[in-house]
């Protein structure tokens, strides 16, 4: 399975990527919405999808967060 996309541009991306719409609008979900960020980067994930608007901005703000270090 080709697991990238070419667009129209000629620029290659990941075929599939984890959102982030909700992540960040609840404080007592936090660790749950990381442990789900890291799950998908631990499966190969190499596209996460944030915007400005997502979670108020708090969403780009949970992935910017330093991270523990973790072995695959």
């Amino acid at each position: 399975m080709d697991r990238t996309v070419i667009l129209s541009d000629g620029t290659q991306v990941p075929c599939i990527g984890q959102g982030t719409w909700f992540l960040g609008e609840h404080r007592d979900r936090l660790e749950r919405e990381q442990e789900a960020l890291r799950a998908g980067i631990e499966s190969g994930m190499t596209l996460i999808d944030t915007a400005e608007m997502y979670g108020d901005g708090r969403a780009g703000s949970l992935c910017r967060r330093p991270w523990p270090v973790w072995s695959s």
